[in-house]
C-alpha cells in the first residue's frame, strides 16, 4: 500500500473517526485503525464493536492495499506536521513508513484480516433527513439520556417511526425530552428502536450544520447513518422502553409565559447557593410573580424575585435546577411556556405555540 495525501486532508476523517476508538481495548486491534487503499481513494474505519464509523477521501492511490495502524499515534503524527505537510504512507514488510519534509515515522500494524467490520445493515426502514434536521432532533433531546443507569435501555436515545414522522424521547426517570420531525417516512405502523448513548454522542459530532441529506437505515440489530464521505453505524440497545406517553402531563391549570433568557439567567444565579448534590431549588408562585429561593448545608441562601405572565394560583414546588437549565438551553423561542398542576406533579415545559418540543420535568421535595 502507497499512496500520498495532504496533511489537511488526511486529518478531517482521522478526527471524525478517532472518537470510537477507546483508550483501553480488549482485543488490540480496536486501537487500531483500517485503512483501505483502493480504486475509490481511501477508507479510514474505526470501531469499538458497539459503533462503528468509515470515513472515504477521494485521493489518488499508487499502490492498492489494506492494514490497520495505531489510531491515536497515527492522528496525533498528522496533528503535529506544519500546515499544508504532505504525507506519503507507504507499507512494507507489515511495517508502515510515514514520511513529510525531513520527518520519518515508522509504525507498528496489525493484519486488516483481524479487524471486525459490522455486517452490511438489513435496513427494513430507509429515508433521508437533512443533517441539520437530525441534529436538531438530537440536541433537543439527547441530555435528558440515563448515564450507566440499571435500566440500560435509559442509557440511549429512543427514535420512534411512524409513517410521516421520526420522534426523539430520552429520559433519565426524572426527566424526560420529547421532539418530534415531520420526515418522508413510509413505514407500516410504529416502530421503536433505541441508540445507545455513544452512538448518539458521536453522531452528534459527525452530523454539521448544512442541509446536506444523509440516509438513515434501520435494521434489527443496527442503525446506520450514511452520505458520499461518511458511515456512521450503531448497534442497537436491546430492550423495550417505557411508556414515554403516560408521564407527558395533560391538563396543567397553572401555565406560566416567562422570558426564557432572563429565566435562565435568574436560576443560574440562584443555583450558585444550591445544595451542591441535590441542586434543588424552590418556586413560589402567585400572580405575575415567581420567587426561586435555594439554600445549602452552609446555611447560605439566594433569592430572585421574577415577573411572569401568571394569571394566578399560589403553589410552591422544588426542582433540580440542572434540570430546568438544561431545557432552557434546548428551547429557542424568546419564551417558555411552563404548565403545572400541583407540588407533587411534574411540570411540562414547551415553546409557546408548538407541540413539537416538549420537555417534562419532576418535581423533588425540599
Amino acid at each position: 500500500m502507497k499512496f500520498t495525501v495532504d496533511r489537511e486532508i488526511l486529518l478531517k476523517p482521522l478526527q471524525q473517526v478517532i472518537g470510537v476508538v477507546e483508550r483501553r481495548q480488549t482485543l488490540p486491534v480496536l486501537g487500531n485503525l483500517l485503512m483501505v487503499a483502493d480504486d475509490n481513494g481511501l477508507t479510514i474505519t474505526a470501531t469499538d464493536l458497539e459503533v462503528e464509523i468509515q470515513s472515504r477521501i477521494d485521493i489518488k492511490i499508487d499502490q492498492a492495499g489494506e492494514i490497520t495502524l495505531p489510531a491515536r499515534k497515527l492522528a496525533d503524527i498528522c496533528k503535529a506536521l506544519p500546515d499544508n505537510a504532505s504525507i506519503q504512507i507507504s507499507v512494507k514488510d507489515q511495517k508502515a513508513q510515514i514520511r513529510s519534509g525531513k520527518s520519518r515515522f515508522t509504525l507498528a500494524t496489525l493484519p486488516a484480516a483481524d479487524f471486525p467490520l459490522v455486517e452490511p445493515i438489513k435496513g427494513d426502514s430507509r429515508f433521508t433527513i437533512a443533517q441539520n434536521r437530525l441534529k436538531e432532533l438530537i440536541e433537543r433531546t439527547q441530555f435528558s439520556m440515563a448515564q450507566q443507569d440499571v435500566r440500560y435501555y435509559l442509557n440511549g436515545l429512543m427514535l420512534e417511526l411512524t409513517k410521516g414522522q421520526l420522534r426523539a424521547v430520552a429520559t433519565d426517570g426524572h426527566r424526560l425530552a420529547l421532539c418530534d420531525m415531520a420526515v418522508d417516512i413510509n413505514t407500516g405502523g410504529k416502530r421503536q428502536v433505541i441508540v445507545p448513548r455513544k452512538g448518539i454522542q458521536e453522531l452528534m459530532r459527525l452530523l454539521d450544520s448544512g442541509d446536506a441529506p444523509v440516509q438513515v437505515d434501520v435494521g434489527t440489530n443496527h442503525i446506520g447513518v450514511s452520505n458520499a464521505e461518511i458511515r456512521f453505524t450503531s448497534k442497537l440497545v436491546d430492550g423495550r422502553f417505557p411508556d414515554y406517553d403516560r408521564v407527558v402531563p395533560k391538563g396543567g391549570d397553572k401555565v406560566v409565559l416567562a422570558n426564557r433568557e432572563l429565566l435562565r439567567q435568574a436560576l443560574s444565579r440562584t443555583s450558585i447557593l444550591s445544595n451542591e448534590k441535590y441542586r434543588g431549588i424552590r418556586l413560589n408562585m402567585e400572580k405575575n410573580i415567581i420567587k426561586i429561593q435555594a439554600h445549602n448545608p452552609e446555611q447560605e441562601e439566594a433569592d430572585e424575585e421574577f415577573e411572569v405572565d401568571y394569571p394566578g394560583g399560589v403553589l410552591e414546588i422544588g426542582f433540580n435546577v440542572t434540570y430546568l437549565l438544561d431545557v432552557l438551553s434546548s428551547v429557542r423561542s424568546d419564551d417558555v411556556q411552563i404548565t403545572l398542576s400541583d407540588s407533587n406533579s411534574s411540570c411540562l415545559m414547551r415553546e409557546p405555540g408548538t407541540e413539537q418540543y416538549r420537555y417534562v420535568v419532576m418535581p423533588m421535595r425540599l
